[in-house]
This record gives C-alpha cells, structure tokens and sequence, in this order.
C-alpha cells in the first residue's frame, strides 16, 4: 500500500472510530459529571498530569531513544478509548462515568494531546528529527476528532433509533476497518517493530500496568464507590491508541513514533483481562 493510502486510510480509520464513540454519547454524560466531582477531578488530574509524568520517568530508567520517547508520549497523552468502556461493563464498573469520562477526555485531549506533544518533541527530539505540531496540524487533528464525534453526537440526539441501529455496526465497522489498517502499517515495517520489541516491549507493558493501577489504586484510596474506581481504573488504562498511531503516521509522519503505541494496542487487550481478572477475584473473597 502506498505511503499517501496508508495516510488516508488512518484518516477514514480515526474519523469512523470517533463517529461511533459520538453515537454513544449524550448531554447527558457531561451532566452526569456534576454528581460525581471528585472522581472527575481525580481521573483527569491522573490522564493530565500522572500519566505524562509516568511515561517521563519509565523514558528515563529505560533510557528510550528521543523518536521512541515521544511516541511514549503521544500514548501518554491519548484519552481514553471506547474500549474501556466495554472492559468496564464486563468487570464492574461504572459505564456511565466511563461515557463522561471519555466525552470530557476527548474534548480535552483536542487541547492537552499537542500541547504535551510539542512538549515532548522539543525536550526529547529536537535538532529537526521531528517538526513540531504547527497550527495546521492542530487543526488537522481537531478536525478529525471534533467533527465525526460531534455528529455522531447530533444524530444521537435527533434520531437516537437510528443512533442505537448504527451503534453495533458502526462499533464492528470500526473494528474491521482499525485493524486492516494496522496490520497493513505494521506489516510494512515489521522488522523495525520487531527490533523494536527489545527495547519497547517491556517499556510499554509496565506504562500499562502502571496506568490501571493508578487509575484503580487512587479511586479506592480517595475512598470512591468501587464500581467508580474500576471505571477510573479501565479509563485511565486502556488509552486511545488510534489516535496515537495517527498522529505519528499520518501528522509527524515518522513511522517509530507510532511504535510504542502499536506494541501498546495488542498488549493492552491482555493486561485489561488479566486486571478485570483481579478485579473479579477480589470481589469474590470480598
């Protein structure tokens, strides 16, 4: 697949993917947060501050090089995805906190995700190996996220039958489209991702395990319902990571910035069940 497909295809792959998020959520899910302040307060202080600070202190035992430390760091800066809703309905958690999470962490992300990207390139990749996100970019990114979230948000809101029609197909569409993509940009450069691995993979797993152990850890800490924390725990563990793999491929254009978070959306799948396995047992001895 040429260079300028594989471009358009992560284009149409995100912009679907944040369509289907925006058919899931409402008004409501940005209501909702009034009735749950400190958790609100909790799970972003965590996405905005911890986990960067997180990704900048594992960049700095492992000693990553500059490209790699700051795809670490486009992961760290990713919100949530909507995977961490359905690891939250499976395991307990509070689905709906997740859904306003999410809206609010998207939003956000428009925002926060360049800011701590322009930061990370310039202390880890400057010299040219890696042009800042100019004002063209940031809009290109915002356009590619706002947009398909707010009209999926749109039809939700004035054809919700529709809106619940589209949401499964939309979801497995999604799903199936993501993956021909990846697969397709991984395959390309299978050998530097394999050589990768050694230096990445253990990297990648512990900023996993560190991000759902924080997210739980603190809720039940800050003394938060269970089913919050668990809800805190998958949004803040399980990240967008489309969203990472397009802005390195298809805004930077620098095929190992996209690294860490390809290594990240195979492992996270496991880490996220062997955490609700925990999870599970816990609640099994309480």
């Amino acid at each position: 697949m040429p260079a300028a497909a594989l471009t358009q295809g992560l284009v149409v792959a995100l912009a679907i993917v944040m369509f289907g998020l925006g058919l899931t959520l409402t008004v409501d899910d940005f209501r909702r947060l009034r009735q749950h302040p400190r958790a609100v307060v909790l799970a972003l202080g965590l996405q905005v501050l911890v986990l960067p600070a997180m990704a900048v202190l594992l960049i700095a035992v492992a000693g990553l090089q500059p490209l790699y430390a700051v795809g670490l760091m486009l992961l760290a800066a990713s919100p949530g995805g909507v995977t961490a809703n359905l690891f939250s309905h499976l395991f307990g958690g509070n689905v709906a906190m997740n859904l306003s999470l999410t809206a609010v962490n998207t939003v956000l992300s428009i925002v926060t995700l360049p800011l701590i990207a322009n930061a990370a390139i310039a202390h880890y990749a400057g010299g040219g190996q890696v042009v800042p996100l100019q004002f063209g970019k940031v809009l290109e990114v915002v356009l590619v996220i706002g947009i398909p979230v707010l009209l999926g948000m749109v039809l939700q809101a004035r054809r919700p039958a529709s809106a619940a029609r589209l949401e499964g197909p939309m979801k497995a569409f999604s799903a199936l489209v993501l993956a021909t993509v990846t697969v397709v940009a991984i395959s390309k450069e299978w050998s530097a991702l394999a050589a990768s691995f050694a230096e990445l993979g253990g990297v990648v797993l512990a900023f996993n395990v560190l991000s759902l152990g924080a997210g739980y850890g603190v809720g039940r800490l800050a003394r938060l319902p269970r089913d919050i924390a668990i809800a805190i725990g998958f949004e803040i563990g399980i990240h967008n990571s489309t969203l990472a793999i397009f802005i390195a491929l298809s805004v930077l254009q620098q095929f190992p910035l996209a690294l860490p978070a390809a290594l990240y959306s195979v492992s996270m799948y496991v880490t996220a069940l062997l955490f609700g396995w925990w999870l599970g047992r816990g609640r099994r001895r309480a």
